[in-house]
């Protein structure tokens, strides 16, 4: 993936929403692959700084593709972000809603990382945004992506994962057991999900670890493009939160820089916590894009 490229596009707003309370909204969209992709985008109000406004590119989790709307959930999310002075830039990946192509999944499949990296590049041609201050925030699913992210391009300064999908692929496999969601035609596993799919070809993490390490985030940490803020609910019934403890373990040993908070009794949305991991989550931001 470091030896594709991630041109992005300029940002077209193509419809202006109702207003934040210090910034406005917008329906907006980009092209990745050759494929338009639809994002909310949100700008605060004012003038910008002479460098132009620092960036959040907001990965959300997990949501059935054809349920999946541009202004619908992570609502308080995006507004707490928004309101302390960032650009929020959150892509609605290819399958979803209005985005053209096929939704194929994050985990057996680069697609949803390739639009994400081109959403980045969008935003370091687009007017009002600082080129050079660029963070990523990930939720469960969009944890994984954020995390691949960060070992692809070198220029992402900071990010933030709440709940996040981070383990290795081999512990994807043996600590991780999800119903399989078959891919659609036209995917890479169609009928079938990615661990059947992969480990058909390419063996399981026992007979192949070269591979599955290849694909795993996790053995390029030494190349983390910024520093990484960790929150995971200790109550999480959908992501275990040991994947979070291991990854901090391995960014220390990369000689990375790590922030770790677990929530005893937190859901996956960390909705009992809401309040204070949203408060340190601006505050890492606040220290690593505009200190």
């Amino acid at each position: 993936m470091r030896l594709r490229d991630y041109p992005g596009s300029e940002v077209t707003r193509e419809q202006e929403l109702d207003p934040g309370a210090n910034y406005d909204r917008f329906r907006a969209s980009y092209y990745s692959d050759g494929l338009k992709i639809y994002a909310l985008l949100t700008i605060p109000r004012g003038g910008p700084p002479a460098e132009g406004w620092p960036v959040i590119v907001f990965n959300h989790g997990y949501i059935p593709p054809d349920e999946y709307r541009t202004t619908e959930r992570y609502v308080a999310y995006v507004d707490n972000l928004a309101r302390n002075g960032y650009i929020v830039f959150r892509p609605d990946y290819r399958g979803h809603d209005q985005s053209e192509g096929l939704a194929s999944g994050a985990y057996g499949s680069p697609d949803y990382v390739v639009d994400v990296l081109n959403a980045v590049a969008a935003m370091r041609r687009f007017p009002e945004a600082d080129a050079n201050r660029i963070g990523m925030w990930g939720h469960s699913m969009g944890g994984y992506i954020a995390l691949r992210s960060m070992v692809i391009d070198s220029e992402i300064r900071a990010g933030v994962i709440w709940a996040g999908v981070v383990g290795s692929y081999p512990d994807l496999i043996y600590r991780w057991r999800r119903t399989p969601t078959p891919g659609p035609e036209g995917t890479p596993f169609p009928g079938r999900g990615w661990r059947a799919g992969l480990s058909e070809v390419y063996g399981l993490p026992e007979e192949n670890p070269a591979f599955w390490d290849s694909i795993s985030a996790n053995a390029f940490l030494q190349d983390l493009s910024g520093p990484v803020q960790l929150h995971h609910g200790m109550a999480d019934t959908s992501v275990p939160h040991a994947f979070s403890e291991m990854l901090a373990e391995q960014i220390e040993q990369a000689g990375g820089q790590v922030e770790l908070y677990l929530y005893p009794g937190a859901d996956h949305n960390l909705s009992q916590p809401f309040s204070l991991a949203m408060q340190r989550t601006i505050d890492f931001f606040d220290e690593h894009l505009k200190g």
